[in-house]
């Protein structure tokens, strides 16, 4: 018998878990998941290495494309679907795709991950270009969905990044992002410390890369999209306090803006109509910042 790979190996600290109390369980459940951002931590460099080349790559009019496996696709395809609402990006601009297609959102599909063939024949399906960034997750990284689609990338000369939670995994992208949580607290189930370390690793991916293309002013999201009552309460109060006024005045230009948080601002704090901080913000590539400093 081979090595055992990390992500399946036994964990010695929860051999027992079975015979103790649900406080109990829960306490060694938690003692496990203490390590999963020391982890992360420690790939900080690698991480901002990958947010620097989708950042460039975004900058281009490229996209971020998430393959994964089982649980990883599912991460890779949450994260892609939250960044519409919370950036106002086009949906194209993050993609989610899984092994095994739309069926593996919420039913295992037997054997998906195992095909080589069918990661190369989904990258290319993806429509994926130059100017894209591939990013192929894998608990082990050894899943062989994901090093065809990585391999098939490459070939294609589309830069890649690979984040799996094994350093010895057979994947290999331009980028490798390795946080090790160790063994599970149940044996081999990486929907645990793995999972959690993988989306922890994308929500630094798609944010960090979002602010470095300005769809964030400070710690706002200014391309917030309000879709709901919450969001719109929440879009009101970001231009309250940008602004410097009163809620209801934010939450009246706001309407009169067509909820576009950042030409609020500029109406408010540049006495201009709507048209003209559309203008202006185009003139800026969209950034808030660089839009008011300019005005100074």
């Amino acid at each position: 018998m081979g090595e055992i790979i990390l992500t399946e190996k036994r964990n010695p600290d929860t051999v027992n878990i079975d015979l103790l109390s649900s406080k109990e369980i829960v306490q060694l459940i938690n003692n496990e998941d203490l390590k999963v951002a020391l982890a992360v931590q420690k790939e900080l460099d690698s991480i901002s290495k990958a947010v620097d080349l989708i950042t460039e790559n975004f900058l281009k009019g490229g996209n971020l494309l998430y393959f994964g496996a089982g649980t990883s696709g599912r991460l890779g395809i949450l994260d892609a679907s939250e960044c519409p609402p919370t950036f106002n990006a086009m949906p194209e601009m993050v993609r989610g795709y899984i092994a095994g297609g739309d069926t593996a959102i919420k039913n295992a599909v037997e054997g998906a991950e195992d095909s080589f063939e069918d990661g190369e024949s989904d990258l290319i399906k993806s429509g994926a270009g130059i100017n894209d960034v591939i990013v192929g997750i894998s608990a082990s990284g050894n899943a062989p969905y994901v090093i065809g689609v990585l391999k098939k990338a490459k070939e294609l000369e589309i830069s890649t990044i690979g984040i799996a939670c094994n350093k010895k995994a057979k994947l290999q992208a331009d980028i490798f992002i390795s946080p090790e949580v160790g063994e599970e607290a149940i044996t081999g189930s990486t929907r645990m410390k793995a999972g959690t370390a993988q989306k922890m690793v994308l929500n630094m991916l798609s944010t960090a890369s979002m602010i470095k293309i300005g769809k964030t002013y400070e710690n706002f999201m200014i391309d917030v999209k309000p879709t709901n009552i919450k969001l719109k309460d929440r879009a009101a109060r970001i231009v309250s306090e940008i602004a410097e006024v009163d809620y209801e005045k934010a939450k009246e230009t706001l309407i009169n803006a067509d909820y576009n948080v950042k030409a609020a601002v500029l109406m408010l704090k540049a006495d201009m109509d709507y048209e003209e901080a559309l203008e202006i913000l185009k003139k800026n590539n969209g950034r808030l910042r660089e839009t008011l400093k300019g005005l100074t």
